[in-house]
């Protein structure tokens, strides 16, 4: 067991986990005994959804976030589907849109009213034909809106363009039928370009769907994969599953090479699943165990030792499945950077679990929440199928922020500069470069720009000095708050002593070639 590596320095060497109180969990909720390998449970900020126990087919409750407490035993369901229900996903773009999948062989959607249920809803938005056998997976596609993944027992997985009027879709856009068994998970990168599968056949594959050609595929005889993830832009995959001795393992992987894992480790001789969850905004890994109460942790960073062990959550009350709320649903005057939703079918309860970066400050803690991805798509589903790719939207977690930006199109291409730190123009040793002698005419359209860029009304602006925002900072509540500020202030005003000085070399070295100029002239 060498998961406990050399602790290092990180801002979330301390992160916690903190149980909601009962009086904030979701108590006598029927929980499904179905003993499929799923979450079995999908959160946004305006609901929860949760797959029950329903005679007769399958059906899934969906309760306001904010309802807390014991649930009605006659509270209406969500009860279309003719088989057990296997897998629910709210709409990453629409928290009003919720997918499922059952054993029926269909994939429904559902439009859920903003108001409290009063009625069980049986009538879908849409059908989804195309599965010969149970579904067992379901994936919204992360930058394209009305995409959907769906994978079968029949061993294909489906392209869905949800894009359309027909209430019945039985035409998939595209059917990948690269997989030899079925597949246990599917894992999207960044902008949706590349699907990372696990199949039964112990094989992970990275695939380009809308080509439906394979790119890469490996097995590691030690490791039994079950489940997958991509770890966002690091080229890495991320898979849990068994060793040759049935032990709980881990593995890491390169995109581009999946012959050897870069890691491989076991954890522990428990038999429940391990899911993984990525957090792309933070960098950290969250390994969910099924059948016990743990949470692992961990950092991940794109050098040697790759993963970097943090801490662990642990419970008593053991875990059947796991939801996940977005970010923009955290609390982040309470510095909760993710929360999870624990199913515990034993005491029908639903426990939010709230990680907490501990901070003195109330004030918002910019360093801990970079620009995450929006409720909005980039791509329309005919852009996505043309063959565009582009990155997540990113909206800013500070209270009142609803500024939108869009990353790269291309992930080697460099993202356009808003705004650029002028220490950072200036060559060592207080030295210009040839290319600003040379470059006068790009100098002054930077001069135009900058004069542009003053001009903008002042909600456009930004002013950055190491990282902080000045215009949208809040004036400090606290002492402690009022003491940051001043030590903000001294660093930003010894950056510019430095600058200064910077400029009053280049001053002098110029003065110097000027007069050596001049003398050479003369002779």
């Amino acid at each position: 067991m060498s998961w406990h590596p050399q602790y290092r320095s990180s801002k979330f060497r301390h992160v916690y986990g903190k149980a909601a109180s009962k009086d904030k969990c979701y108590d006598c909720v029927p929980i499904t005994h179905n003993i499929n390998d799923n979450h079995f449970c999908a959160v946004n900020p305006s609901f929860i959804a949760v797959v029950t126990e329903c005679v007769g087919g399958g059906a899934f409750l969906v309760i306001p976030i904010k309802q807390t407490g014991k649930l009605d035993p006659h509270y209406p369901k969500v009860c279309g589907h003719k088989g057990n229900v296997l897998d629910i996903k709210w709409n990453p773009f629409n928290d009003f849109v919720i997918a499922s999948c059952s054993e029926d062989a269909t994939v429904k959607i559902w439009d859920i009213p903003n108001q409290l249920l009063k009625r069980n809803i049986t009538a879908p938005k849409k059908e989804l034909l195309g599965h010969a056998r149970r579904v067992g997976l379901i994936e919204w596609h992360p930058t394209a809106d009305n995409i959907l993944f769906s994978s079968g027992y029949d061993y294909k997985i489906m392209i869905w363009n949800l894009d359309v009027m027909d209430a019945v879709i039985s035409n998939p856009v595209k059917i990948l039928d690269a997989h030899k068994d079925v597949v246990l998970s599917m894992s999207f990168n960044t902008d949706g370009s590349l699907l990372a599968t696990a199949c039964r056949d112990r094989k992970i594959r990275v695939i380009d769907p809308r080509a439906g050609t394979v790119l890469q595929e490996g097995s590691y005889k030690s490791h039994r994969v079950n489940k997958v993830s991509f770890l966002g832009n690091m080229k890495m995959l991320f898979s849990t599953g068994t060793s040759r001795w049935n032990n709980r393992q881990i593995a890491l992987w390169d995109q581009n090479d999946l012959s050897v894992p870069l890691l491989e480790e076991d954890l522990d001789g428990s038999s429940g699943l391990l899911f993984p969850v990525y957090d792309s905004d933070t960098h950290m890994l969250y390994v969910v165990g099924k059948g016990d109460g743990n949470i692992r942790y961990y950092e991940i960073s794109p050098e040697k030792p790759y993963l970097n062990y943090l801490m662990e959550y642990h419970s008593h009350l053991p875990q059947k499945g796991i939801g996940m709320m977005p970010k923009r649903g955290l609390d982040v005057a309470a510095c909760e950077i993710f929360r999870f939703y624990k199913l515990i079918p034993t005491k029908s309860l639903i426990e939010p679990i709230s990680m907490i970066v501990p901070r003195r400050s109330e004030s918002y803690q910019a360093d801990i929440y970079p620009p995450t991805a929006a409720a909005q798509p980039a791509l329309t589903a005919e852009e996505w199928l043309a063959g565009i790719n582009k990155g997540p939207l990113l909206v800013s977690l500070r209270p009142g922020s609803e500024t939108v930006k869009s990353q790269p199109q291309f992930p080697d291409e460099e993202p356009p500069t808003e705004a650029t730190d002028l220490s950072q123009q200036q060559e060592p040793q207080g030295r210009i470069s040839v290319e600003d002698k040379q470059k006068p005419r790009e100098i002054e359209h930077g001069r135009k720009r900058l004069k542009v860029e003053e001009s903008l009304p002042e909600n456009q602006q930004t002013c950055l000095s190491n990282g902080f925002d000045i215009f949208q900072c809040p004036p400090p509540k606290t002492e402690s708050e009022l003491l940051q500020m001043y030590y903000r202030q001294q660093e930003e005003i010894r950056r510019l002593r430095e600058l200064v000085i910077q400029r009053d070399i280049q001053i002098k070295q110029l003065s110097l070639e000027l007069r050596n100029l001049c003398l050479d002239t003369d002779d």
